[in-house]
């Protein structure tokens, strides 16, 4: 037992020193000496993932590797994905009162919290632990094509709850102080009597306000139009036929999203290397605060994880495939998503503070991330 134990834990290493030596290698490539992924470049860079990488390699393997049977026994994914939000959401509230979080700053930690980065690091990991001898997951290639299918459809699915909950909630937090600020005095200087602003007023005034911050421009980005998009190819035979299937008439394009798709992983593991060199700069944050999001990502997420899933395979809610199992259980032991950078660079508010977040949280995933691995094989295999 004692060997196995060992085994699994250097299977499940290795992804995440593949992962840490390309991240390593993006910071390097960012330094002022090198100056290749410097800040204009990452984000040029970021924007080719965003529209070409990300929505290939979503699209194409969805298409490939999903079916309306297989789209039966994953339903419970989408279910799961949201209680990793919903728990982490309540860890984070509640760190936010043991720590006295500065307001601008609520919405960056809940968002911390709540959001794991389900996308990039699954596409990452997933593959890697599938092609690593002494995997528990069977045939290396049958693996990894619905390794890289569950991934694709937690960056789907996940893409839509952080465009819709934690874009959401950090633009509130970060425009809270000046919001109430440019009410107050529009109120002051409107020639409409205060008493206009009855309770169902006032309520309807903050449901509009909700409604105008709840970008769906945005909650449509480029990977959830492809991830509609595969599925419509997946799921229905007669599509299926033209685009999938040997000898389709249509099989190039696949295929050509399918190159393009191999670029997404490497491509956003260099920019995370990039980005977390902001974080060695510092930014006075509170040191309680950082431990708390590191404590809530890699301690009480993981635990609340094992006891959700459990509770799903008791009841019979999903099925005993080991890799299934083993996606839904690392889905709670993720740092956080790398989008929440992007979230605080449109607003303007919390981007240094983030930095620092992202670079402990991700200098540890190295160290976390492995042994939840390595558990989470031994609890499925």
């Amino acid at each position: 037992m004692k060997m196995k134990l060992f085994q699994l834990f250097i299977t499940a290493s290795i992804p995440v020193l593949k992962t840490l030596l390309i991240t390593a290698l993006g910071s390097y490539l960012a330094t002022e000496r090198v100056n290749i992924l410097g800040e204009d470049s990452r984000k040029h860079l970021n924007s080719v993932v965003f529209f070409v990488f990300n929505p290939a390699l979503v699209g194409s393997s969805l298409a490939q590797t999903i079916t309306y049977h297989s789209m039966i026994k994953l339903w419970f994914m989408p279910v799961n994905i949201l209680m990793t939000f919903i728990v982490g959401s309540i860890f984070g509230w509640v760190l936010i009162l043991l720590t006295r979080t500065p307001p601008r700053l609520r919405g960056l930690t809940v968002g911390c919290c709540a959001a794991g980065n389900l996308g990039n690091m699954l596409l990452i990991i997933i593959p890697a632990v599938c092609e690593e001898k002494g995997s528990p997951f069977g045939a290396p290639d049958v693996c990894y094509a619905y390794g890289l299918a569950y991934a694709s459809l937690s960056m789907a699915i996940s893409a839509v709850y952080f465009w819709s909950y934690v874009y959401s909630i950090v633009r509130i937090s970060s425009k809270r102080d000046t919001l109430g600020q440019d009410t107050i005095q529009s109120l002051e200087r409107s020639s409409i009597p205060n008493q206009i602003m009855t309770p169902p007023g006032k309520i309807m005034n903050r449901i509009m306000k909700v409604v105008k911050k709840l970008n769906l421009e945005t909650i449509l980005s480029p990977s959830i139009v492809a991830a509609i998009v595969g599925f419509v190819i997946g799921v229905i035979p007669p599509v299926r036929k033209v685009f999938i299937e040997d000898g389709a008439p249509l099989r190039v394009i696949n295929d050509t999203a399918s190159l393009l798709g191999g670029g997404a992983i490497p491509a956003v593991t260099l920019i995370i290397g990039g980005n977390l060199l902001k974080g060695l700069r510092g930014s006075g944050i509170q040191t309680s605060l950082v431990i708390g999001i590191i404590i809530v990502r890699y301690v009480a997420l993981p635990l609340a994880g094992i006891l959700i899933v459990k509770g799903a395979m008791k009841f019979g809610l999903v099925h005993s495939d080991p890799l299934y199992l083993f996606v839904l259980f690392l889905q709670f032991a993720l740092p956080p998503a790398v989008s929440i950078a992007t979230v605080t660079q449109l607003f303007g508010a919390g981007e240094k503070e983030c930095s620092v977040i992202m670079l402990w949280t991700y200098v540890l995933a190295s160290v976390a991330l492995t042994f939840w691995s390595a558990f989470f094989m031994w609890l499925v295999a």
